[in-house]
């Protein structure tokens, strides 16, 4: 179903992927104590983790549940994104689904050799909204942990003007603006190429657009080349 305007049950409501009422989900959520925190501090808590403590990597496939995502401690747009709005709507803020696609010479130099000519011209992405202070806020900046952005920045510090590559596409990679502070976030929304629409779930989006791949694409992504991608992001984040 298509989110509607204004916020409702459906963007307060457990699915599929959404499945914040896991014990793995709800421990951390307890052992935080971000339940007792003021509206703009829960986003702020959940966001963070999200950002920082899920790092930056790829996934076996989108469609994962928030659980799942957890459990692998890594992520990208799409399985980041879901892990968020679970927690999100574990702490009682509502939030939706916002699908794209975006160019894939945004992740060139993350995804290199056969693995980028492997990618489809155009990536299944999003990002998450989060209805506070009377309007939805726009999350897409929690996507690379600040130990791998940094090391984009340090390795990239005497570049001026808009970058594109190694899984960020911002008018400036120095201050793009992805810290927390009640406002939209982005780290990649200079790559957009389609925009799908909002939705009041994950599981909405990928019933009516599918995920990236599919076939024997999809069984050597999931086996063989994500875990090469993943090795090349490993070593952008600890050789900066």
């Amino acid at each position: 179903m298509t989110a509607t305007t204004d916020p409702g049950p459906a963007h307060l409501a457990t699915t599929p992927l959404l499945d914040f009422n896991h014990p793995a989900i709800e421990r951390l959520v307890n052992e935080r104590g971000w339940r007792t925190l003021s509206a703009y501090e829960r986003i702020g808590a959940a966001y963070g983790f999200v950002r920082d403590e899920v790092a930056f990597g790829y996934n076996a496939s989108d469609e994962l549940p928030a659980s799942a995502v957890l459990a692998d401690g890594i992520g990208q747009c799409n399985t980041k994104g879901t892990l968020l709005m679970a927690l999100l709507r574990a702490l009682g803020l509502p939030c939706r689904f916002h699908g794209f696609t975006i160019d894939k010479a945004l992740q060139k130099g993350a995804i290199t050799g056969l693995a980028y000519r492997f990618a489809p011209p155009e990536i299944i992405h999003s990002w998450v909204e989060v209805w506070h202070a009377g309007r939805w806020v726009n999350l897409e900046g929690f996507i690379l942990d600040s130990a791998y952005l940094g090391a984009l920045q340090r390795r990239f510090r005497t570049h001026q003007g808009a970058f594109c590559g190694y899984g960020a596409a911002t008018p400036d990679l120095q201050a793009p603006g992805v810290d927390w502070r009640g406002t939209d976030t982005y780290i990649q929304r200079e790559g957009i190429r389609q925009d799908f629409g909002r939705f009041d779930a994950p599981d909405d989006f990928y019933t009516r657009h599918g995920s990236n791949l599919s076939g024997p694409k999809r069984w050597l992504y999931s086996h063989v080349v994500r875990h090469a991608m993943n090795r090349t992001v490993a070593a952008i984040r600890q050789g900066g």
